[in-house]
């Protein structure tokens, strides 16, 4: 199978991935179907759909089928069909700051610092646990920008748009009382209870090592490269934060590195030494994706 997903893909194979994960959306929202769920699950796969065309423009998956085939299965496998708004909405935003930031072109980027910030402030609204994107975000902007204070003013500029927008209307509509939820730390939910999350230990120790792999070899690796891979691993970090302040049992929080592991775990399958290493691999990311659905659909830990 290894083989196979290794071969390179094209814009054409791109569609087939998404007509995929529109059943998928489908599938799991059939028997709970109304206005409500409809519009989270339009936005859902609207988010996902736009991952499989990030992976080429982001560029670091060699242009084969093995992250786009790992991203399908990654989606399966912690997709549950009963999404939250938040999170649904947090998958689009996640995918035009990725599309944005990973750019190379520096005059691109500071172009859209006013519209990063508008997106990250959207994503906080609608699910105030994200807020470690807007420091990952700022960060990012302050070690990557060469006018530092311009770019934080046009980064700011965006928030501010979108904040006094959200007031406007809220005052318009009579929502007068301050929610808590948008404190930050005000709505921990620190997990205790990780028998559930056992079939993705397989998964989470090929991330480590693939992570200390790129570290040892990172000497070896392109400019582009480095900057691009150290930009998922920050991100990635971002999104961990809030899965582990937040998430509990709501498990689709881990939807949010669906996207940034498929592409480490793809780029440490190729550069495996042996063939039986990377095949071995494969299978037992999908395997523990399997696993952890049925564990989790059918309450089986």
């Amino acid at each position: 199978m290894f083989r196979l997903l290794s071969k390179e893909s094209n814009i054409f194979s791109i569609p087939v991935y998404i007509g995929f994960l529109l059943f998928i959306v489908i599938l799991f929202n059939i028997l709970n179907f109304n206005t409500y769920e409809a519009i989270i699950a339009g936005i859902t796969f609207l988010g996902i759909a736009l991952g499989y065309f990030c992976f080429n423009a982001i560029a670091l998956n060699y242009n084969t089928h093995l992250s786009l085939f790992l991203y399908t299965f990654f989606i399966f496998g912690l997709y549950d069909g009963n999404l939250d708004l938040g999170i649904a909405v947090a998958l689009l935003t996640n995918s035009f700051l990725l599309l944005l930031l990973t750019s190379t072109d520096e005059d691109l980027r500071k172009k859209s610092y006013v519209l990063v910030g508008s997106i990250v402030a959207l994503n906080f609204i609608f699910l105030p646990t994200t807020w470690p994107m807007m420091c990952f975000v700022l960060i990012h902007l302050i070690v990557t920008s060469e006018r530092v204070g311009l770019n934080i003013f046009r980064f700011l500029l965006g928030i501010i748009m979108i904040t006094l927008s959200y007031f406007s209307v809220m005052f318009f509509m009579q929502y007068n009382t301050w929610n808590t939820a948008y404190i930050p730390f005000g709505k921990m939910k620190v997990m205790t209870d990780y028998t559930e999350l056992f079939p993705l230990i397989p998964i989470a120790l090929m991330l480590i090592y693939a992570i200390y792999d790129h570290f040892q070899h990172y000497n070896k690796k392109s400019p582009v490269s480095r900057y691009k891979y150290t930009f998922l691993l920050v991100f990635s970090l971002a999104q961990l934060v809030s899965i582990i302040l937040y998430m509990n049992k709501s498990y689709e929080y881990l939807l949010l590195l669906a996207f940034p592991s498929t592409i480490i775990l793809s780029r440490m399958f190729k550069f495996l030494p042996k063939y039986w290493m990377q095949e071995a691999c494969v299978w037992l990311t999908i395997i523990s994706l399997i696993a952890f659905k049925a564990g989790t659909h059918f309450n089986l830990f």
